[in-house]
């Protein structure tokens, strides 16, 4: 092991900022990141045994014990569940013998529950060793557990490619773009390199001024003007500065990254070369996550012919600037900003306080603009057409396009690009829903607003309906409440960073009471007590995630209380305990008959 694991190290030049990648190559070579192993890297970093023990126990894929040497990841998300995973984890574990949760007895296979692998349109889905089986049912199921008996190597499992860049011999996925909606900004003809043409022409300034002129806002779900954040950070202090590309679309729901990344590489990555261009950086990172590893032989080889083309290192003998891509291993989290930087320098994805902001203080501690994978790939497009070209799209508050990612009750699950100030209606009728048949569609994922049918006339915008991408249409035939608000409190208690008490403890108690008012046992004083806790934790947590993490609850009891107050007791107190049930388990375990007295 020993000689491995310093292999591994001084492949990253003994850098604990890189401890991410170490971990990684550990967690493949190995399928576990030991105790052991966690002391030796210690040692050969030089840095205490704590700081490489709270990284390894913080992300979802790095685990302490085998995973299995085929490690099955199962999304098992609100929307998974809609469409059948329930079915297909009792179709895992009957063909391999045990349990989620549990390893084989020989080690061989191991089968875990995951949160969201950006799958949503086509579950139900999972992750064996870093790659993807889309649209799964037993019989399939029952095939891939016949090859892993066998030995087969995962990839050879894959024997039908998706459309576009997925059928690629660098990539080789199942997995299917679904672009359901050809919009006029990404999803059109793009020449790469055109845009960087016309910058080094511009100047840094007026690439910056041109940005503000398109008015476009990030597109990862805050909305903060990018040409603002731009010439915050061209303007702070100092000669080293970052320009960092949030690929970690964690929320469920959200799947359109992924299908950027897969067909809009270049796109992307040009424009993170004029924000570095703009800003005075020369260095990019893109932090990717985890659960779209299986694209990096791809994405590793567009950064080659960029450089090739003289569109990144030595960009186009004016200026330098190039990128490295750095992996998350599952955390919701490190969506937030400044808990992705935390995770880039190698350390927990905790989110940090601010201010400082990024733009003054971020990787590294130097400046550093942080805007997400959709933003970059537009920032092309607006340098390329011009920044009054993009304002003309949209709303007054909300320029340009927005692309979504439609999934749940609908007919055809997928990507979108639309002009924003698309009302929900409109979008209904444009993923095959029915309005009649719809109960409820969530926006923006567990963090947003689960909006009823009387508000289907509202705005996809900015300034009515914000999102960073995700739309889940749920139909009538849901059960509100336990498949969505129920499994998004669980999402929310597993993703919390544990930072903030409230986040970590008021979400615990929020989820027991929704369960208790479920089973029957709720009474009035119970919702009250759930919107109070909602809003304390809006008011009391650090980051943006956490402040909305008690939304699966309160923006539904805002929107169908009826279906809350259907459930509970109009009393002042009803205890859920069943004292008979709890003597009968005492009295079975030492062999009596129960004799209660009432």
């Amino acid at each position: 092991m020993e000689a491995t694991l310093q292999k591994i190290v001084e492949k990253y030049g003994k850098d604990s900022a890189r401890l991410m990648d170490i971990l990684y190559d550990v967690q493949t070579e190995f399928n576990c990141v030991s105790d052991e192993a966690v002391e030796k890297i210690a040692a050969l970093l030089n840095i205490s045994g704590v700081d490489v023990e709270q990284t390894r126990s913080f992300y979802h894929f790095f685990t302490k014990k085998p995973a299995g040497k085929y490690a099955v990841y199962l999304n098992n998300s609100a929307v998974a569940e809609m469409m059948g995973a329930g079915e297909i984890a009792k179709a895992f574990e009957t063909a391999a013998g045990v349990k989620f949760g549990q390893v084989t007895a020989d080690g061989k296979i191991g089968l875990h529950y995951t949160a969201d692998i950006g799958m949503n349109d086509q579950e139900p889905a999972a992750l064996i060793n870093g790659q993807v089986f889309t649209s799964l049912t037993p019989a399939k199921v029952n095939e891939i557990i016949a090859g892993i008996k066998e030995g087969k190597c995962v990839k050879d499992m894959i024997t039908t490619y998706g459309d576009g860049v997925n059928a690629n011999p660098l990539v080789k996925s199942m997995v299917k773009n679904n672009i359901m909606n050809n919009g006029p900004v990404l999803f059109t003809d793009y020449q790469v390199g055109a845009a960087l043409k016309k910058v080094v022409e511009m100047g840094p300034k007026a690439v910056v001024q041109e940005v503000k002129t398109s008015g476009i806002r990030g597109r990862g779900g805050a909305g903060f003007p990018t040409g603002m954040k731009w010439d915050f950070c061209s303007q702070a202090a100092g000669a080293k500065k970052y320009v960092v590309c949030n690929a970690d679309e964690g929320e469920p729901g959200t799947f359109k990254d992924r299908v950027l990344l897969t067909e809009k590489a270049k796109m992307m990555f040009e424009g993170m070369a004029i924000g570095g261009f703009a800003v005075g950086a020369d260095e990019g990172v893109l932090y990717l996550r985890g659960e779209y590893r299986y694209l990096q032989a791809y994405l590793e080889n567009c950064l080659k012919e960029m450089r090739d083309a003289k569109l990144l290192g030595n960009v186009l003998d004016k200026f330098k600037f190039d990128i490295r891509i750095q992996f998350g291993a599952g955390a919701y989290v490190c969506g937030e900003e400044t808990g992705l930087i935390e995770s880039i320098e190698g350390k927990r994805g905790e989110p940090r306080n601010k201010p400082p902001f990024p733009v003054q203080v971020g990787l590294y501690n130097k400046p550093t603009i942080v805007n997400n994978v959709e933003t970059f790939c537009a920032v092309s497009k607006i340098i390329e057409k011009g920044g009054e070209w993009y304002k003309g799209m949209g709303t007054a508050e909300s320029s340009g396009t927005k692309v979504i990612s439609i999934s749940g009750d609908c007919a055809k699950p997928g990507v979108y690009e639309v002009v924003w100030g698309m009302t929900l209606t409109e979008m209904l009728a444009l993923c095959g829903a029915d309005a009649a048949k719809t109960q409820a569609i969530q926006v923006a994922g567990p963090s947003g607003v689960c909006v009823p049918p009387s508000q289907f006339g509202r705005k996809i915008a900015l300034e009515d309906l914000p999102t960073g991408g995700s739309m889940i249409v749920v139909g009538n035939q849901r059960n509100l409440l336990k498949d969505l608000s129920l499994n998004f409190m669980d999402f929310m208690l597993d993703e919390s960073c544990g930072s903030c008490v409230p986040c970590r403890a008021l979400n615990h108690i929020m989820k027991e009471k929704l369960e208790k008012i479920l089973n029957g046992n709720g009474i009035k004083k119970d919702i009250a007590d759930l919107e109070e806790w909602s809003n304390s934790l809006s008011k009391t947590t650090r980051c943006g995630l956490g402040q909305t993490s008690g939304n699966p609850i309160s923006t539904t009891i805002k929107n169908f209380r009826n279906k809350y107050e259907e459930l509970v007791k109009d009393v002042d107190y009803h205890s859920d305990f069943d004292l008979a049930a709890s003597v009968q388990t005492s009295c079975n375990y030492v062999g009596r008959k129960p004799n209660i007295h009432h």
